[in-house]
């Protein structure tokens, strides 16, 4: 009886930590995009199905540097963390202290670095942590509610950044972003991902 009612106690306890771990990342994602709604795409994570379509394309026995802006509370970091190679590196910037503390708080893994400080400066981000250039740059950040210019600041820089064959990859609610990212890459292949609130539309912008 007694080991009976220990592992009721011990699932129930669990259960409270994955319950309290789980409205702890959806309230820390509320209170930014409340905080700052515009730089916020959305006020509900992206779901696993654009997470899948986003990373389909990477090559992960080649990517050593893997970038993410405005990776607000991590959706996107444990899929990326799972499939990057032992010696690579996931770099996410974010201009929200929020999420920068929230992610240095629950992320604990040596390969992974959250900055605070914009898109903008990647170059000297990714320099700062001692690579030349990265492999791949995931974005999220709400292009058409960006402030006047920085979002071709941002395509530019990311454009520099990238190696050659590299990718910058962009889920968006609206096509702006595409515009953009035309300037700078040739070649930009884009799908529809319906599963997700709201449906967003993904592109991929390769580095020639």
């Amino acid at each position: 009886m007694n080991e009976e009612y220990g592992a009721r106690t011990l699932r129930r306890a669990d259960w409270k930590r994955r319950a309290s771990r789980f409205f702890g990342q959806w309230g820390v994602f509320f209170r930014g995009f409340v905080e700052h709604p515009r730089m916020v795409g959305s006020i509900i994570p992206s779901s696993d199905y654009t997470i899948e379509a986003m990373l389909a394309p990477v090559d992960w026995q080649r990517c050593e540097v893997f970038v993410e802006y405005g990776p607000g509370v991590g959706t996107f970091c444990q899929p990326v963390l799972d499939r990057l190679r032992r010696d690579g590196a996931l770099i996410v910037i974010d201009t929200n202290p929020l999420y920068i503390d929230y992610l240095k708080r629950t992320i604990r893994d040596s390969r992974f670095h959250a900055v605070l400080g914009s898109a903008a400066d990647v170059e000297d981000i990714v320099a700062a942590h001692g690579h030349g250039s990265a492999d791949y740059v995931l974005s999220g950040l709400p292009f058409s509610t960006l402030p006047d210019g920085v979002g071709p600041v941002i395509a530019s820089a990311t454009h520099r950044v990238l190696r050659e064959g590299g990718a910058f990859m962009v889920y968006q609610f609206s096509a702006r972003a595409r515009d953009f990212m035309a300037r700078h890459f040739r070649r930009i292949d884009a799908g529809f991902e319906w599963r997700n609130v709201p449906p967003c539309r993904l592109f991929w912008g390769w580095k020639e």
